[in-house]
């Protein structure tokens, strides 16, 4: 029989590879380009795929492993409502202008980065569904997420219902 925190470990390592996958295909499959704090959001969700994994393989570990990737996945619910909190108008966001550039082989070359480096704002969502944007949908799923994991976690049953 399957136990429930063996299930948990696999899928939240599937979750994190999806969740990963959706953001990566929309920025370099649909164009969309993400700000400062959307990539702050895609760490959370690495640390998930790797804890997950290690909790499906780490026997003894288990349930640390899946207590610590619940929390992981929380905190990064909580900066992703912030970024919609953002877009929304409810926070005020950063209040410089980020861009991502590399270090060039001269200055020529980072100059002409800098000056056709798109400006990704934080306060404007990329993408918007039925009113919720990215940053809210990453919210509301890694919140619903971290919650069920800290709940299995906690619980002590290891067997599957």
């Amino acid at each position: 029989m399957l136990r429930r925190l063996d299930l948990l470990s696999w899928l939240t390592a599937a979750l994190g590879v999806v969740v990963l996958g959706t953001v990566l295909a929309s920025q370099y499959l649909g164009g969309l380009q993400p700000c400062e704090l959307c990539l702050y959001q895609r760490w959370p969700w690495g640390v998930a795929i790797a804890l997950g994994v290690l909790a499906a393989v780490i026997r003894p570990a288990r349930r640390v492993l899946v207590l610590l990737a619940g929390l992981v996945i929380l905190l990064g619910g909580l900066l992703a409502a912030y970024h919609a909190g953002v877009e929304y108008g409810w926070f005020p966001g950063f209040t410089s202008c980020t861009s991502a550039i590399s270090a060039g082989s001269s200055v020529a070359d980072l100059r002409n980065q800098l000056l056709n480096a798109p400006v990704v704002r934080c306060d404007v969502p990329g993408f918007v569904l039925f009113g919720i944007s990215m940053a809210g949908y990453n919210a509301i799923l890694s919140v619903i997420a971290g919650l069920v994991l800290l709940f299995a976690g906690l619980r002590g049953s290891t067997r599957a219902a």
